[in-house]
């Protein structure tokens, strides 16, 4: 037999092999083949390369397929000196595997590992040490720490990478090490290849997670190489970075969580806690000082969002994380996408993404509702995704899209699946306590659900019922009459239970049906379910207190069957109930007060979703999944109350940038070779430092923002950027011919001017204000020349701007030419291009003397006309939506009349919200004191900036404020109560769709640019007839911007837009831009009319609720 089986094996064949004992695994008891593996023996014995190399193919192709080949260990192992490279590899390869079993063997041969690490291939150094970390054996710890610290210094950027796996290894075999290994990760942390930098922080994370002075340094070069390291180095980088950045920044959202604090005020409240709250809430106010973002907390923002497009999706769950817990709130929502995007993945995926979705959205429901149609379920579903995507629903569900949803869970309801089921059944029980105006119609339709063919359908639908009467049980007896009714036919326990506590709870309501339920169910008592029977005792109960004429007799023969029960929680209910309803002698002080404790009113219950309280663990662990904290897990720290020290961070610069003057620094840089390590390293860390320290608010972060990310400043012309790059160049030639002679650039006049200019303010002006800036260029010069040339530029001519600004007189000469004037208009909106805000067409406009801007710019602009007559149609529609709506009618306001309009201009304290003007007129015959807001009622991210209170308004006195709203882009009524010194009176302004934005500027080309961005979903695009009125040009455009606040963009060139009259074949095109008050989202609105009164209106808007209600809206507009 055994003959046999060596033979096949020698021919590579197994046909002749035993049928039985052939498997290893199976531990080879009744095999009778001893020599199974001889063969391979000899081959690994043989002086030819080949037969080895061929020998050691097969026996890692046995381990691949899970076979057990640790019998081989010896004659492997003898193999390890080989002097063919390939044999050596595959022998570490298996040494690998069973290095760990066979311990003592290795040992024998732990000289020649020691060998391999000094071998010239790379590879077999690392496989070296991997196999002998791979030895848990105590004894060798101190070869292992020295193999490790050889390793850590090697030149091949593998092994070190090895040497990083190797470290948690040790530590876990002895953690006494650690010390020692906390040296070698420091040094191995400061590496600045890609394929070292996710093993190094794994170890960091495995050994010593608590060390975070080690990653001060290392910071700003980790969030660099963070693009261009391996997917899992990347998850491991960003969890260690978010936990980083929770410990070294300020929460970016700290201003709205001090409103939020500062909001709540107690109802019943004295006039000392009332002035000790006023002096709480100025401490806060004081608190809130202007939030500046440290650059290090926007490099990492910045250098993680390219990772969103990863094509791994831990990857981009893990940026999601990172964003959720360090962005501030209004750049959360670019996770959205990403993550609608996994969900197109495997059902593994899947199951993840919701879990985490279902949390965010719970806390920033606004990011996920334009993709509310993703979340909607299909049949191929499994359950748990279902039920995922069912929670997120309930989540993102609101007034406006309430409807949608309920027709989806309508359809939900005939599934097969019966789990799915009964999870629609209490999503809707859900959204109909969260959304008071469709209670109603929710519980009809549950009711409806109680003539359902299946009774699991009935049961869930009788438990939903129960919790929604709970909340105005006067006007349901009905409903409760009607499932008293199904008592006879439900057999699922719980919700005969429900039933039978609802007419208990409510016997006062339905006193003729009550006493015979309970006759029904003395009969079935003995047949029915624990919970059902604690139920029938409770309800015997309260109606004895209630109605003891009927039911006396029938609640002793309850009380005396439950007394007998098998379940003694049944005994001891009926025992102590008796006591306390039925009196006797010995029965004590309670049995006064029975009625109040079973017939107490009792709250309603809370519908809350099952993960509201689950992000305080870090999103994406394997503790947010379980919801329970898993081993290993590493809680996420609290933000700092105050910003520790950012100069930790910064990283000692080399000596050619201490040089002072620009033309000492370029000479430097020329010297350098061109693939320098330290100037790739170093140039952006430094611009991050340089920023840290000027410490010139948002705007010096933004703009140091621009040139990390190599963007070219907008205001910075071409032209002279690129006369100033041919100038470099030229001065680099000539450094090379001549070093001796010294160089002066051949300059146009303009740009000499400027300069010199600008080399007199670096020569040391006496302002400190030229020397900050002086700082500022010289910090930003370091990240690269071209992005150097483009930032010395803008801030040159910012200064002048300035300096201008200065000079320039307060009025403008009464005498100028036309000419001139319009000309200079085009340059002031050139330098105001960013935050042009929409003026009065009678606001005088300043001209500036400005001899700097860029002809090129100009000349682009010249096209573009800004006229009155095209902004014509803009203004009058802001007289004409000045309607006033009525916010307190003066019977309701007993005599105060309040009356509110949105005035459309920009509301100074804050640009996020929208200026609602209010109008208090006084009509009584007395004083009204001490008008003011009390208690604003929110929906989630919702503010309101209130208006001083007025003290005094005399009898028939009218007085006008303004009040900020942010409506958080959404068409949700702001509620609050209007207070005078007397009085409250409830009140809320729900906008309009059209007043939830502000124009924007933009020229036909932009428009057509951005249009182009805003495809597919995000357009919206509807056929009318144009109404009777809209016979011209003039009056669609004053019906759109009437209805929203949007500014007309400008034809392409002054001729088309001279308005002459327009042939009859063609057919203009109108178009409309502005930009969402809260989010800034871009909104544009086209009407392309046709011949006769047709017309096509499109809108793009990326938040398609407010697309799809601005298209109503200005349909109707133009359709009366």
């Amino acid at each position: 037999m055994s003959a046999s089986s060596a033979f096949s094996d020698e021919k590579g064949g197994s046909c002749g092999e035993p049928e039985y004992g052939h498997d290893p695994a199976s531990g080879g008891i009744f095999s009778t083949d001893y020599k199974r593996h001889d063969d391979l023996k000899e081959m690994l014995d043989s002086n030819k390369d080949s037969l080895k190399l061929e020998a050691m193919k097969r026996i890692v192709a046995m381990i691949a397929r899970g076979k057990n080949a640790s019998d081989l260990f010896p004659a492997v192992v003898k193999n390890v000196a080989c002097k063919n490279i390939e044999v050596k590899k595959l022998v570490y390869v298996y040494l690998v595997r069973y290095a760990e079993e066979q311990q003592d063997l290795a040992l024998l041969s732990i000289s020649t590992f020691q060998r391999g690490l000094k071998d010239p291939n790379q590879l077999i150094r690392a496989s070296a040490l991997r196999v002998l970390s791979s030895i848990r054996v105590t004894i060798i710890v101190p070869i292992m720490m020295l193999a490790i610290k050889e390793a850590a210094s090697d030149m091949s950027p593998y092994v070190r990478k090895t040497a990083a796996h190797a470290i948690p290894k040790l530590h876990s075999l002895d953690p006494e090490q650690k010390d020692q290994l906390i040296e070698v990760i420091e040094k191995l942390l400061a590496d600045k290849t890609t394929l070292v930098a996710g093993s190094v922080v794994m170890a960091f994370e495995e050994v010593c997670p608590d060390r975070i002075d080690l990653i001060h340094k290392n910071y700003r070069k980790l969030c660099n190489l963070l693009i261009d390291v391996e997917e899992w180095g990347q998850v491991v980088i960003i969890n260690m970075l978010t936990r980083y950045a929770r410990t070294q920044f300020l929460n970016p959202n700290i201003n709205e969580s001090l409103l939020e604090d500062g909001g709540e005020k107690s109802f019943y409240a004295s006039d000392d806690e009332e002035e000790e709250e006023k002096k709480v809430e100025a401490s806060s106010l004081a608190k809130r000082k202007p939030y500046v973002m440290d650059p290090d907390h926007r490099l990492l923002l910045r250098n993680t969002k390219p990772l969103l497009q990863s094509r791994n999706a831990a990857v981009v769950m893990a940026v999601a994380q990172l964003y959720f817990h360090l962005a501030p709130k209004a750049e959360v929502g670019v996770i959205a996408k990403a993550l609608v995007r996994l969900m197109r993945s495997h059902s593994e995926v899947q199951y993840v993404v919701l879990q985490n979705v279902a949390t965010m959205s719970i806390k920033r429901r606004g990011m996920f509702e334009p993709y509310l149609k993703s979340f909607y379920i299909r049949s191929t579903d499994p359950t748990q995704i279902k039920i995922l995507k069912l929670e997120v629903l309930t989540n993102l569900a609101n007034e406006t899209n309430i409807s949608t949803i309920l027709r989806e869970f309508q359809t939900y309801i005939k599934s097969m699946d019966k789990d799915f089921v009964a999870a629609s059944i209490q999503a809707i029980g859900r959204c109909a306590t969260n959304i008071g105006e469709v209670r109603d119609t929710c519980l009809n339709g549950l009711v409806q659900l109680l003539s359902n063919r299946d009774e699991l359908v009935v049961a869930e639908s009788v438990v939903v019922i129960k919790k929604l009467l709970q909340m105005q049980p006067e006007q349901h007896s009905d409903i409760i009459k009607h499932m008293a009714k199904l008592i006879d036919n439900i057999q699922v326990p719980m919700a005969r239970a429900s039933i039978l506590w609802l007419i208990g709870e409510y016997c006062e309501h339905v006193p003729k049906i009550a006493p015979d339920v309970l006759r029904k169910m003395a009969k079935s008592f003995t047949n029915e379910e624990d919970i059902v029977k604690l139920q029938i005792i409770n309800l015997a109960a309260k109606l004895y207190l209630t109605n003891s004429k009927q039911t006396k007799l029938l609640t002793q023969y309850v009380l005396n069957l439950a007394k007998y029960d098998q379940n003694y929680d049944i005994r001891d209910r009926a025992r102590f109930i008796r006591q306390l309803i039925v009196p006797t002698d010995k029965s004590g002080a309670l049995n006064k007060y029975a009625k109040k404790l079973f017939l107490a009113l009792k709250p309603a219950p809370v519908l809350e979703s099952p993960f509201k309280d689950r992000d305080h663990f870090q999103l994406g662990s394997l503790s947010h999944l379980l919801n329970a904290k898993a081993s290993g897990y590493q809680e996420l720290p609290e933000w700092p109350e105050s910003a520790p020290d950012p100069s930790v961070r910064n990283v000692e610069i080399p000596d050619w940038s201490k040089c002072t003057s620009r033309k000492d620094r370029k000479e430097k840089k020329v010297e350098k070779p061109f693939y320098s390590d330290s100037d790739g390293e170093s140039g952006p860390t430094e611009s991050a430092d340089s920023e840290s320290d000027s410490g010139s608010g948002s705007e010096s972060v933004s703009a140091s923002d621009e040139s990390a990310s190599g963007s070219e400043s907008e205001e910075s012309g071409e032209e002279t950027e690129s006369d100033e790059e041919e100038e470099e160049k030229e001065k680099m030639k000539k450094k090379r011919v001549e070093k001796t002679k010294a160089k002066k650039p051949v300059m146009e006049s303009a740009e000499s001017e400027q300069s010199s200019g600008a080399e007199d303010r670096k020569r040391g002006r006496k302002t400190g204000k030229d020397r900050k800036s002086t700082s500022e260029s010289e910090s930003q010069s370091e990240t690269s020349e071209s992005e150097e040339e483009s930032d010395d530029e803008s801030e040159e001519e910012s200064e002048s701007e300035a300096e201008i600004r200065k000079k320039a007189p307060a009025k403008p000469p009464p005498k100028q030419s036309k000419k001139v004037c319009k000309k200079e208009t085009q340059e002031m909106s050139l330098l105001d291009l960013d935050d042009f805000e929409p003026t009065p067409a009678s606001a005088p406009v300043t001209p500036v003397q400005s001899n700097f801007s860029s002809s090129s710019l100009v000349s682009d602009l010249e096209g573009l006309s800004l006229t009155n007559t095209i902004l014509a149609p803009t203004n009058i529609a802001q007289s004409a939506s000045m309607k006033m709506c009525e916010l307190l009618h003066r019977i309701t306001g007993e005599g105060l009349a309040v009356e509110y309009c949105f005035s459309r201009q920009p509301f100074s304290p804050d640009p996020n919200m929208v200026a609602v003007q209010i109008q208090f007129t006084n009509n009584t015959s007395s004083e009204t004191k001490n008008i003011h807001i009390e208690e604003p009622k929110l929906q989630s991210g919702m503010r309101i900036r209130e208006f001083s209170e007025i003290e005094l308004m005399a009898a028939g006195e009218s007085v006008t404020v303004v009040m900020g709203i942010d409506f958080c882009d959404s068409t949700q009524a702001a509620n609050f109560q209007l207070c005078t010194h007397t009085r409250k009176f409830f009140v809320s302004i729900q906008p309009p769709v059209g007043e939830l934005m502000t124009p924007a500027f933009l020229t036909e080309n932009d428009f057509k640019k951005e249009q182009g961005k805003l495809m597919g979903m995000n357009e919206i695009s509807e056929k009318l007839t144009l109404g009777e009125k809209c016979v011209n040009e003039h009056v669609i455009v004053e019906r759109v911007t009437a209805t929203a606040n949007l500014s007309r963009v400008p034809c392409g060139s002054e001729k088309e837009c001279s308005s002459p009259p327009t042939p009859p074949h063609s057919s203009p095109v109108h178009r409309f831009a502005g930009k969402t008050v809260s989010s800034g989202c871009l909104v544009l609105a086209t009407v392309a009319t046709k011949e006769g009164r047709g017309a096509q209106l499109t809108v793009n808007c990326e938040k398609m609720v407010i697309g799809t209600m601005l298209v109503k809206d200005i349909l109707q507009a133009l359709t009366q």
